[in-house]
Protein backbone atom coordinates (compact mmCIF):
# COMPACT_ATOMS: atom_id res chain seq x y z
CA UNK A 1 0.00 0.00 0.00
CA UNK A 2 1.33 3.58 -1.04
CA UNK A 3 2.06 5.38 1.80
CA UNK A 4 0.15 8.78 1.61
CA UNK A 5 1.38 11.79 3.02
CA UNK A 6 -0.21 15.64 3.74
CA UNK A 7 -0.29 17.62 0.90
CA UNK A 8 0.17 14.66 -2.16
CA UNK A 9 -1.58 15.38 -4.69
CA UNK A 10 -2.95 11.78 -6.09
CA UNK A 11 -5.56 10.94 -8.89
CA UNK A 12 -8.91 9.17 -7.03
CA UNK A 13 -12.00 8.03 -8.98
CA UNK A 14 -14.67 9.52 -6.66
CA UNK A 15 -17.49 7.52 -8.93
CA UNK A 16 -20.38 6.63 -8.19
CA UNK A 17 -21.19 10.20 -7.15
CA UNK A 18 -24.90 11.64 -6.82
CA UNK A 19 -26.08 15.08 -7.54
CA UNK A 20 -23.84 17.88 -7.38
CA UNK A 21 -21.10 15.30 -6.18
CA UNK A 22 -17.70 16.06 -7.54
CA UNK A 23 -17.11 12.88 -9.72
CA UNK A 24 -14.58 11.04 -12.13
CA UNK A 25 -11.25 10.33 -11.73
CA UNK A 26 -9.73 13.41 -10.72
CA UNK A 27 -6.61 14.67 -8.58
CA UNK A 28 -7.43 15.38 -4.96
CA UNK A 29 -5.37 16.85 -2.64
CA UNK A 30 -4.93 14.59 0.89
CA UNK A 31 -5.46 16.09 3.72
CA UNK A 32 -5.82 13.98 6.38
CA UNK A 33 -2.81 13.70 9.11
CA UNK A 34 -0.08 11.65 8.39
CA UNK A 35 -0.72 10.10 11.44
CA UNK A 36 -3.99 8.56 9.95
CA UNK A 37 -2.68 8.35 6.72
CA UNK A 38 -0.36 5.55 7.73
CA UNK A 39 -2.81 3.83 10.06
CA UNK A 40 -6.34 3.96 8.66
CA UNK A 41 -7.09 2.85 4.97
CA UNK A 42 -10.31 5.85 4.78
CA UNK A 43 -8.69 9.07 4.38
CA UNK A 44 -9.95 12.60 3.50
CA UNK A 45 -9.46 14.38 0.06
CA UNK A 46 -10.11 17.25 -1.43
CA UNK A 47 -11.08 17.55 -4.99
CA UNK A 48 -9.04 19.54 -7.81
CA UNK A 49 -11.51 20.70 -10.33
CA UNK A 50 -10.41 22.85 -13.64
CA UNK A 51 -10.35 26.57 -13.23
CA UNK A 52 -12.53 29.14 -13.86
CA UNK A 53 -13.40 32.90 -13.08
CA UNK A 54 -16.14 31.62 -11.23
CA UNK A 55 -14.77 29.24 -9.50
CA UNK A 56 -11.93 31.22 -7.73
CA UNK A 57 -14.60 34.04 -6.76
CA UNK A 58 -15.48 31.33 -3.88
CA UNK A 59 -13.66 31.69 -1.03
CA UNK A 60 -13.37 28.29 0.13
CA UNK A 61 -11.70 27.56 -3.78
CA UNK A 62 -7.89 27.46 -3.71
CA UNK A 63 -6.22 27.94 -6.75
CA UNK A 64 -3.49 25.96 -7.55
CA UNK A 65 -0.76 26.68 -10.30
CA UNK A 66 1.04 23.38 -12.73
CA UNK A 67 4.31 22.44 -11.19
CA UNK A 68 6.43 19.42 -11.60
CA UNK A 69 6.25 19.11 -8.15
CA UNK A 70 2.47 19.20 -8.25
CA UNK A 71 1.82 16.91 -11.19
CA UNK A 72 -1.35 19.07 -12.71
CA UNK A 73 -1.08 20.63 -16.08
CA UNK A 74 -3.30 23.26 -16.12
CA UNK A 75 -4.06 25.77 -13.74
CA UNK A 76 -6.72 24.16 -11.09
CA UNK A 77 -9.21 24.69 -7.74
CA UNK A 78 -9.38 23.09 -4.60
CA UNK A 79 -12.99 22.82 -3.96
CA UNK A 80 -12.66 22.64 0.00
CA UNK A 81 -16.54 22.21 0.11
CA UNK A 82 -16.41 19.10 -1.71
CA UNK A 83 -13.90 16.94 0.76
CA UNK A 84 -14.93 13.82 1.14
CA UNK A 85 -13.65 10.34 2.51
CA UNK A 86 -12.29 7.61 0.25
CA UNK A 87 -10.49 4.05 1.27
CA UNK A 88 -7.47 4.26 -0.13
CA UNK A 89 -7.13 0.45 -0.81
CA UNK A 90 -9.93 0.68 -3.87
CA UNK A 91 -10.50 4.46 -4.87
CA UNK A 92 -6.51 5.80 -4.86
CA UNK A 93 -5.68 5.24 -9.09
CA UNK A 94 -1.97 7.14 -8.95
CA UNK A 95 0.27 9.50 -6.91
CA UNK A 96 0.94 12.87 -8.80
CA UNK A 97 2.98 14.71 -6.80
CA UNK A 98 2.88 17.25 -3.65
CA UNK A 99 1.72 20.67 -3.28
CA UNK A 100 4.08 23.54 -1.04
CA UNK A 101 3.55 24.38 2.22
CA UNK A 102 2.17 27.52 0.92
CA UNK A 103 -0.52 25.94 -0.89
CA UNK A 104 -1.53 23.65 1.90
CA UNK A 105 -1.28 26.42 4.61
CA UNK A 106 -4.50 27.86 2.47
CA UNK A 107 -6.70 24.77 1.79
CA UNK A 108 -6.41 24.84 5.78
CA UNK A 109 -7.55 27.89 6.11
CA UNK A 110 -10.50 27.26 3.66
CA UNK A 111 -11.49 24.01 5.31
CA UNK A 112 -11.53 26.17 8.72
CA UNK A 113 -14.39 28.13 7.22
CA UNK A 114 -15.75 25.25 6.00
CA UNK A 115 -16.08 23.58 9.08
CA UNK A 116 -16.34 26.80 11.10
CA UNK A 117 -13.12 26.07 13.00
CA UNK A 118 -11.28 28.42 15.16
Amino acid sequence: MTTLKRGMVVDVNLDPALGSETGKIRPCVVVTNDIYNERVPVIQVVPVTSWSAKKIRITTNIEIQPSKSNGLSRKSVADCLQTRPIDRRHRLVRVRGKLSHAKLEEIAQALKIVFELN
